[in-house]
């Protein structure tokens, strides 16, 4: 049986490979994309979401979510992603419509209806939808299977010091996930840092010759590098939760407590592990060791399946 799976984003280019391995991959079936602001505001995450749907050639329904974080003021991470959200892609303009209903009432009421342990929660921006939708319905945390979310670092951030892009841009959101009860897997910098899209990578998937291979080795030209600690590309981060689903056991780490810094002047948004020892009961299965080239092996097949 396929697992069933939404996947809560914010497209963005990371985001954009993340949706199109999902729809590649024969052992999910993608119930729904739903959006968020993040990366890019609401109605460009939103419109970027149906472009890639139809992209990848699938009619997967996408529904709009929250359009600002749940207390702070909202951020962006327009100087990474482009004004588009997507930088280097030339999408067509979707022609299928945002599905009606609101994104919170989609994953509240599919965890509602479904079987206890059926649908994952794949959440690859800030997590405001996912928050909106646990206070509303706090029995729906014991029947998700799984939240497993890209935001966080065991270590240093990348947007401050402290703190990771989709943590940081709604902490209070964060903070009401990780408290819920739901099962947590916590995909973090530390293990995406590992996965970079190097140049011998990217012409692996330009040369696929298909169109998706086009359009996503044009994003990753495009994509930033980091050039902290020797790294030669950029580090792919949301399509490593996708792959944790796919492909668990590419991935290690460890179950921990996770607490969100949500008032601190310096350390808003930190994710503050308790990797050495653990005083308190874990909310969170934490990762930090991937096989990045098996992963990227994987990837650039699955693309290969789409138009």
């Amino acid at each position: 049986m396929n697992r069933k799976i939404i996947i809560d984003c914010d497209p963005g280019q990371d985001d954009a490979v993340a949706i199109l391995l999902a729809l590649a991959s024969p052992e999910l079936d993608t119930l729904a994309i739903t959006t968020v602001a993040g990366n890019i505001g609401l109605d460009r995450t939103t419109l970027n979401a149906r472009a890639l749907v139809e992209l990848a050639g699938m009619t997967t329904p996408v529904h709009a979510g929250c359009p600002r974080p749940l207390v702070r003021p909202p951020i962006d991470a327009a100087h990474i992603h482009g004004a588009s959200g997507i930088n280097g892609a030339t999408l067509k303009p979707p022609t299928r419509p945002v599905a009606s209903s609101y994104a919170v009432d989609l994953i509240r009421d599919t965890l509602r209806s479904s079987a206890p342990g059926e649908v994952t929660l794949v959440a690859i921006g800030p997590l405001t939808n996912l928050a909106c939708a646990l206070v509303q319905a706090p029995e729906i945390a014991q029947r998700a299977r799984e939240i497993v979310l890209m935001g966080g670092a065991i270590g240093l951030g990348n947007t401050t010091p402290a703190a990771e892009f989709n943590i940081y841009a709604d902490p209070h959101a964060a903070s009401v996930v990780f408290n819920a009860g739901a099962p947590v897997v916590m995909v973090p910098l530390d293990l995406t840092h590992q996965v970079l899209a190097t140049a011998r990578r990217v012409a692996a998937i330009r040369a696929l010759g298909n169109e998706v291979g086009r359009q996503v080795a044009a994003i990753l030209d495009a994509y930033p590098k980091d050039t902290h600690f020797g790294a030669t590309g950029g580090p792919l981060h949301d399509p490593c939760a996708v792959a944790y689903v796919l492909w668990p056991e590419l991935m290690r780490g460890k179950e921990c407590r996770v607490d969100i810094e949500t008032e601190g002047e310096h350390a808003l948004g930190r994710t503050v592990v308790e990797w050495r020892r653990q005083k308190r009961p874990a909310n969170a299965r934490v990762l930090d060791t991937v096989d990045a080239e098996t992963l990227f092996r994987r990837l650039t097949e699955r693309l290969g399946r789409l138009p």
